[in-house]
């Protein structure tokens, strides 16, 4: 599948593309439940071994745009 039209790789390209309004505007398209998962794995993210720096990186500019959601 061609990542342009596969719709999870998009979200996740938003969501760590280090631009607050893209995250925004991508994590406010998610149900609540959706919402509660990718914040509980850019949290992992940004904090667990294993992820390359760039990710975490990207993860924590997730979570600084998306504080007044936790």
């Amino acid at each position: 599948m061609d990542r342009s039209t596969d719709p999870l790789e998009d979200l996740w390209d938003k969501i760590l593309s280090r631009q607050p309004e893209q995250i925004r505007k991508a994590f406010m398209s998610l149900r609540s439940d959706e919402q509660q998962s990718v914040l509980t794995h850019i949290k992992h993210m940004a904090t667990d071994p294993g992820w390359h720096p760039e990710q975490r990186i990207s993860a924590q500019a997730a979570i600084e745009a998306l504080k007044e959601w936790y």
